[in-house]
């Protein structure tokens, strides 16, 4: 990784470390082939950085749009350090590709902005079936390590910043 800080300005450490954190999952089960192997790539990650399989909560929903919602009851239970999104939308002939895209995305973000929990957007949005399944082991991983990075940051913004 290229150094970013070359100042001697405090820097706070990316932090890839699992070990005790509880993670909710919020999975779309349309287009459920690149939602499973997104999910894969994710729990494997998870359990790569010290997430006990345990300390893991999947949940599924009809599609990418009812995401953001179970995501903000998931956040509101205060029982979770971090959420991940994870599902396929996949271009079609009708302008409902950019509906879902856009509105998945906001709702996500919305409900971190909201919550103050982080929440890694792991849906991805492709033209077609092939890239979904090309894309599903590295977007799955990311996902899960943004979830980690994210909780371990806040936790140590909160120590820097009374």
């Amino acid at each position: 990784m290229v150094p970013i800080n070359n100042n001697d300005i405090p820097e706070i450490k990316i932090n890839l470390s699992g070990a005790g954190l509880r993670i909710g999952i919020v999975m779309s089960r349309f287009n459920v082939k690149a939602s499973k192997g997104l999910l894969d790539a994710c729990i494997s990650e998870l359990v790569k950085q010290k997430v006990q399989r345990a300390d893991i909560l999947l949940t599924t929903v009809p599609g990418a749009l009812e995401i953001s919602l179970a995501l903000q009851k998931m956040a509101t239970t205060g029982q979770f350090n971090a959420l991940i999104a994870l599902g396929a939308v996949i271009r079609g002939d009708t302008y409902h590709f950019e509906v879902v895209s856009n509105e998945s995305a906001s709702g996500v973000t919305a409900v971190q902005l909201k919550t103050g929990i982080p929440i890694a957007n792991g849906i991805i949005t492709v033209e077609t079936d092939e890239q979904a399944l090309s894309r599903m082991n590295q977007k799955g991983t990311e996902a899960a390590r943004v979830a980690i990075e994210m909780v371990n940051l806040l936790r140590e913004l909160d120590k820097k910043i009374p």
